[in-house]
């Protein structure tokens, strides 16, 4: 029997996961700012949570309701976080 070497998915969203985590906090200390880098961050942090209940919440099998309460969440909190960036704007 051959032994396969492969990298689980789980392991691929996790690394995924660290480097959008390392990227904002990089763009954190350097104090890049302005709208469109809020935005991008903003977009960080809902595919974060997107990836977060696709695959370790067990999501990304489950149809209907829980899937889409979890989606429909994240973009109900993008939209609003956005809008209050841009009424600072």
């Amino acid at each position: 029997m051959e032994d396969k070497k492969f990298i689980r998915p789980c392991t691929i969203i996790y690394l995924l996961l660290l480097a959008l985590t390392v990227t904002t906090w990089f763009i954190g200390t350097k104090g890049f700012s302005g709208m469109q880098i809020s935005l991008m961050v903003l977009g960080f942090a809902l595919i974060k949570g997107q990836l977060i209940g696709d695959y370790f919440m067990g999501l990304k099998q489950v149809a209907g309701f829980w899937r889409w309460t979890v989606t429909l969440w994240l973009i109900l909190v993008g939209c609003l976080v956005s809008y209050a960036f841009s009424l600072n704007a």
